[in-house]
C-alpha cells in the first residue's frame, strides 16, 4: 500500500486592487464590497456565484474567509470606500447640480 501525503500550502486571497484602489475578486470586476455585502445578508457561496457568474466558487469561498479572518480591516476598508463614494458624489452635486441642469433643459426646449 503506497502513503500519498497531501501537501498543505498556503493560498494568498484571490484579492487585488485596481488603479481606483477598489478591491476585486479573482479576475473578475465583482468588488471584494459586493461580495461581503451579498454574503451579510446571508447569501451562500454558491448563491454568489449565481448571481455573479464571471467569480469562481473556490475564490468566493477564499474571499469570505480573507474576510471573516480580517473582519476589522475589511470593515474598516469598506467604510473608507463609502466615506470616499459619498465625498464624490456630493462634489458631482455640487458641480452639476440636477435642478439646474433641468432648469436649463427646460429653458433650451422652450427656446426652440
Amino acid at each position: 500500500m503506497v502513503l500519498m501525503t497531501l501537501a498543505i500550502v498556503a493560498e494568498s486571497a484571490p484579492l487585488k486592487a485596481n488603479e481606483d484602489g477598489v478591491i476585486l475578486v479573482g479576475k473578475t470586476r465583482v468588488t471584494l464590497a459586493t461580495v461581503v455585502a451579498v454574503f451579510e445578508q446571508g447569501a451562500t457561496a454558491e448563491e454568489i456565484v449565481y448571481r455573479y457568474p464571471s467569480l469562481n466558487l473556490a475564490d468566493v469561498y477564499a474571499t469570505i474567509a480573507f474576510y471573516l479572518n480580517h473582519q476589522s480591516e475589511v470593515e474598516a476598508y469598506l467604510q473608507q470606500r463609502q466615506q470616499q463614494s459619498q465625498e464624490i458624489h456630493a462634489m458631482n452635486q455640487a458641480r452639476f447640480d440636477p435642478q439646474g441642469l433641468r432648469d436649463r433643459l427646460l429653458a433650451r426646449k422652450t427656446e426652440q
